[in-house]
């Protein structure tokens, strides 16, 4: 790439004093990092205020390299992470809130911004927010990505919203914002999404599908926002989910124990260092997390500027037509997964070898034997119609 195309990771590069040039480098060199000695020094705080450092993560490098292309290009489609129990789905989800740079959200409990009234007005915002936009003060402020969890016994109103008796006080009935709303710019995390209702996980994809959704309860309806990163994972021993829901998610990454005595034995000492010293274990990371976040951060600057060449969208689009993948899913998070991949190498150019080497992800537990059949046994059909119909035509 031309020096003056890439971003500035000078910064960066002082709070860790390496020489990484990019996000992968930084996830292939970190894996085999040492964690020293720490036992000496006392306990540093409580586990839950400091979640387990990404980076510290021994191994899966897939599952790494997929959450972290989600961050960059969340258009991607989501990630489900699919694998047994015990193997680091949700340590890893949960250590992402650390490499995501803060974002803009609402001081409301209603959740009114100032894009509100610009599109819709005064009355599009709760009567506070109204006096407050009056006054010329903020309704939203900086603030740190949340890690938004769907929990298991979720309903329908739960995720989507329902009529809030607070509204009262204002004399209008308004609507409570639902967990789809409230992790708008933020990661809404499903664990054992498996387990859900098919009908909570449908509108939790349909809304992540278009950014925004409709809630409607009597007379009364209000539009959200719904712009967050999706990851699920899933244990298969538990059951699967339908073609339907699968087809979904664009990344599918693959979750398994690790092999080697010596990462299981790392693993340990790491796991057993951060339940006595979460805080020294955290600060362990530290540089590499900011690195982490500056370089996501410019792998996000760069994407709209990176070029997908025309032959390896094609090359990528025949090697999915070749699996007999039917649903276009395939193609839109491959090409967009691609787009990231090169991002992360600050790179202004997608290669094939980028789109060989994330591939997996995209097409893992796409191919549907069923829907194979089907399209033989409609082959079949379409060539009979097509002889009756000639023959009546010609006559022969």
């Amino acid at each position: 790439m031309d020096e003056n195309n890439k971003p500035n990771n000078q910064n960066a590069e002082e709070v860790t004093g390496s020489s990484i040039r990019s996000l992968k480098d930084l996830l292939d060199q970190i894996t085999g990092r040492d964690l020293g000695d720490i036992s000496k020094e006392g306990d540093s705080g409580l586990a839950e205020l400091w979640p387990f450092p990404f980076l510290a993560l021994v191994g899966q490098k897939e599952m790494k390299l997929g959450l972290l292309l989600s961050l960059v290009n969340p258009t991607i489609g989501g990630v489900l992470l699919v694998g047994p129990r015990g193997t680091g789905k949700t340590t890893a989800v949960r250590g992402l809130i650390d490499l995501l740079p803060s974002v803009s959200a609402s001081n409301c409990y209603y959740g009114c911004i100032e894009e509100d009234i610009e599109i819709g007005g005064m009355d599009a915002v709760c009567p506070d927010c109204a006096e407050k936009y009056g006054k010329g003060e903020p309704l939203s402020s900086l603030r740190k990505v949340k890690l938004i969890e769907l929990p298991l016994n979720a309903k329908l109103d739960d995720v989507v919203g329902s009529i809030d008796e607070r509204s009262q006080m204002h004399n209008r009935m308004r609507l409570r914002r639902g967990i789809l709303s409230q992790a708008d710019k933020n990661i809404l995390f499903i664990d054992e999404v498996n387990l859900l209702s098919d009908q909570v996980v449908d509108v939790i994809l349909d809304a992540a599908a278009q950014g925004s959704y409709t809630v409607k309860r009597g007379p009364v309806s209000a539009a959200y926002r719904s712009r967050f990163i999706l990851i699920g994972t899933m244990n298969p021993e538990e059951g699967g989910l339908r073609p339907q829901i699968m087809d979904r998610f664009g990344l599918r990454l693959a979750v398994q124990g690790l092999d080697k005595p010596n990462d299981r034995l790392e693993a340990y000492n790491r796991s057993q260092a951060y339940i006595k010293h979460p805080k020294k274990v955290v600060d362990l990371w530290v540089k590499e997390t900011i690195k982490a976040q500056n370089e996501i951060e410019s792998a996000r600057q760069i994407l709209e500027d990176v070029e997908l060449p025309e032959e390896v969208a094609l090359t990528a689009i025949e090697m999915i037509k070749h699996f007999g993948i039917v649903s276009l899913r395939a193609e839109l998070t491959l090409l967009e997964a691609a787009k990231a991949y090169a991002a992360i190498h600050n790179r202004l150019k997608v290669t094939k070898e980028d789109v060989f080497t994330i591939a997996p992800m995209i097409l893992r537990l796409r191919r549907s034997e069923f829907i194979k059949k089907y399209i033989e046994t409609q082959d079949v059909e379409e060539n009979e119609i097509n002889k009756i119909i000639k023959k009546f035509s010609t006559g022969k």
